[in-house]
């Protein structure tokens, strides 16, 4: 297979939650420069239309949208219907969507709850969707799934019990359906390090960047292209013979405060 045919999605269709923004974003943007038509889901529709737009127009691909409530089952299933109606199959899921209080949860000052939710968003939904998608990847003959992580599913740090053991359940989730979704379909995980999103904008001060980046051999924090290109990576023919892998994308080191 020649080099450029290693990434190419060409005739495939692919399915990003919380799409419209951040890692989300430039995931479905990559993919869709890659050939891959995409259904856009998130929670906030206008901005899910937005986005669908202005990478329709960069890239000429199909790319529709639909929202999407990563907590409410009903709307799950509207999107891969809605995927699958509009498209006729699906081939790349990218669970993105996810959340929590990473950093704000001190034992004391949080209630189970709080837990509960980390695993509704990261682990119970991601799950739901693998499940969804799995009988139209079998059908179209092949798949990739690929979720995204965090690199506090392996740092150990204060205030994030319930947010970073969402995570490494993603991870060893990732790596238990590897065994029940082969051979048709792959299924990975990339964990990304400090990426300059909105949300990270809003608390970046100097020195936290400094300490971050103390940590950091490549001495930058990371884009969300640097993520997407990963997420390309496991969607694409290159990776073909990877599956239940998690991959740590930090810039070779840590960006924690300690």
């Amino acid at each position: 297979m020649m080099p450029q045919r290693l990434l190419s999605l060409t005739n495939k269709v692919a399915l990003v939650t919380g799409g419209a923004a951040g890692i989300g974003k430039a995931s479905a943007l990559i993919l869709a420069q890659a050939g891959s038509d995409v259904m856009i889901a998130d929670l906030n529709l206008d901005a899910a239309k937005h986005t669908a737009e202005e990478i329709k127009k960069l890239t000429g691909r199909n790319i529709e949208y639909v929202a999407c409530n990563i907590l409410q089952d009903d709307q799950l299933v509207n999107a891969v219907n809605k995927t699958i109606e509009t498209f006729g199959h699906i081939h790349i899921l990218v669970n993105n969507a996810g959340g929590g209080g990473g950093g704000r949860e001190s034992p004391d000052q949080i209630s189970v709850d709080t837990i509960e939710r980390d695993f509704q968003l990261n682990v119970f939904a991601a799950w739901r969707l693998c499940q969804l998608v799995a009988p139209h990847m079998n059908k179209a003959g092949d798949g990739s799934i690929i979720n995204i992580s965090s690199m506090s599913s392996i740092n150990k740090s204060p205030a994030m019990s319930g947010y970073a053991s969402s995570k490494a359940a993603l991870n060893h989730m990732v790596a238990n359906l590897a065994h029940d979704f082969g051979p048709n379909i792959r299924i990975n995980a990339v964990g990304p390090g400090a990426i300059r999103t909105a949300a990270l904008e809003k608390v970046l001060k100097p020195e936290i960047e400094k300490t971050m980046l103390s940590h950091t051999p490549l001495q930058r924090l990371g884009e969300p292209e640097d993520i997407a290109r990963a997420v390309l990576f496991f969607a694409s023919p290159i990776s073909s013979w990877i599956s239940g892998q998690t991959l740590f994308v930090n810039g070779g080191g840590v960006q924690t405060l300690d």
